[in-house]
């Protein structure tokens, strides 16, 4: 079989190492194309990566009849436009995360790909990394017992950007309401719904603590996974320091970890504790990548696809409860 062919609409800083090289090293898929409405970035992008060709139309990049799928690598508020013109194309799409800005723009999206009969791919890389599915495979293995709540820490200090007020889409509330929450915590509570199900009730609060950008710099929720697993959170973006914590407790043990930060994973039981360091590979979305290449060819199905990328939206829309859901 001829490898797939793929485009990507929004070659930015996300293409640069943790995806656009993984579909250049996956064997049966190629880099075919690149758009970016900059054409001198456009070319630049395709003459260091070296890749064939360039476009600085999405358009045109998405009808042609060289590219046989597209990977949508553009800001949130640009998706659901994008993914309506390549489910319009007949052509498998991944789309960045989050999915869109809210739950609403995400069933859309499905929508019409459910329509066109054609798959929806959501670029939650961490559903395929080894060191996740170490976690999973503990939990599916009863390690812990019966897991009963998950809880995330997640804070980070103001960045240069942030302080000197330049301009960022994923703080601007128009883009992220949530902010950096939407950009991050997104990964972290899409990752959970792998490990423990769908959630069945969620709320929280947000608010803006530091007046330096228009989104939200904090929130806390609670939520209620269908299996009536428990789980909470915050996320703060002016903390004097770093935090990534993650604490899986069951009747039987726990399973620490941290969503972001490359630390060992440790499991605790009453037998005693156990450590595994799992690197990632350098470009992140590889294993990502290559399950939408099994996927496409006849194999398993992928582990994030639209429908549980739409049930994080979900999800977020009402712990920040500032969006239709």
């Amino acid at each position: 079989m001829s490898a797939l062919r793929w485009g990507i609409v929004g070659c930015g800083a996300v293409t640069e190492r943790k995806s656009g090289p993984a579909y250049q090293k996956t064997d049966g898929i190629e880099l075919v194309a690149v758009m970016r409405r900059d054409a001198a970035a456009a070319a630049d992008y395709a003459r260091r990566h070296g890749v064939p060709r360039w476009f600085d139309d999405a358009d045109a990049l998405i009808k042609d009849p060289g590219i046989d799928a597209i990977y949508i690598a553009t800001p949130p508020d640009t998706h659901l436009h994008y993914a309506l013109k390549v489910a319009a194309a007949g052509k498998p799409c991944c789309v960045e995360k989050p999915m869109a800005p809210s739950h609403a723009e995400c069933q859309a999206m499905l929508e019409a790909f459910d329509r066109a009969g054609l798959p929806l791919f959501v670029a939650y890389y961490r559903r395929s990394l080894p060191r996740f599915e170490q976690v999973r495979q503990w939990l599916a293995a009863g390690r812990i017992g019966a897991p009963r709540h998950v809880h995330w820490q997640l804070a980070r200090t103001p960045g240069a950007d942030d302080l000197s007020r330049h301009y960022r889409w994923r703080t601007d509330a128009r883009i992220a309401p949530g902010g950096y929450f939407d950009d991050l915590a997104s990964h972290g509570l899409n990752l959970f719904s792998h490990f423990i199900g769908d959630v069945a009730q969620a709320a929280g609060s947000s608010t803006n603590q530091q007046g330096l950008y228009t989104a939200c710099d904090a929130v806390a929720a609670s939520w209620i996974y269908r299996s009536g697993v428990t789980g909470s959170g915050s996320w703060h973006f002016g903390s004097f320091e770093r935090a990534d914590r993650v604490e899986i407790t069951g009747s039987a043990g726990k399973i620490a970890f941290s969503v972001f930060d490359e630390q060992p994973l440790l499991l605790t039981t009453a037998a005693g504790s156990e450590r595994l360091d799992i690197a990632n590979p350098e470009n992140i979305q590889l294993h990502h990548v290559a399950n939408m290449r099994d996927h496409l060819t006849g194999g398993a199905r992928h582990p994030s696809c639209g429908d549980s990328a739409a049930h994080t939206a979900w999800m977020m829309d009402r712990i920040l409860g500032t969006r239709a859901g």
